[in-house]
């Protein structure tokens, strides 16, 4: 059994910044597995945010978070990172990690669909 906890949610101003974390524990090696950060807003379906191979050599983000989001992971630790800066009230929601075994290094996904284990989601609010 996989799971997965998120921390470092709050309430942050417009133009702030948070680091969210995600760790790892479970059966398999936390670099058998492909991260992912999504995220839900009220009322919308949840969404691709971010995602990184299994071994760190890729990355994506949605466009709306490209070049203030960076997403990123540490073995030693078995925890996932999602660094946000320059933070918007549209980036109001719960955020989920996510985990997708993968057998080859390098490859990700970022469809929801694709992932084996969720995190129960920690909260990002954005004032204006």
């Amino acid at each position: 059994q996989v799971q997965l906890v998120e921390s470092g949610g709050g309430l942050v101003q417009a133009g702030g910044s948070l680091r969210l974390s995600c760790a790892y524990s479970g059966h398999n090696m936390f670099s058998d597995w492909a991260m992912g950060w999504f995220r839900q807003a009220p009322g919308k379906e949840r969404e691709f945010v971010a995602a990184i191979s299994r071994d760190g050599s890729s990355t994506d983000y949605a466009d709306s978070v490209m070049g203030r989001f960076t997403i990123s992971r540490d073995h030693a630790k078995n925890t996932a990172y999602l660094q946000m800066n320059s933070l918007k009230p549209e980036d109001t929601a719960l955020y989920y990690c996510a985990a997708d075994f993968r057998w080859l290094p390098g490859v990700l996904t970022t469809t929801l669909g694709e992932y084996d284990y969720w995190g129960q989601g920690t909260q990002v609010t954005v004032s204006s």
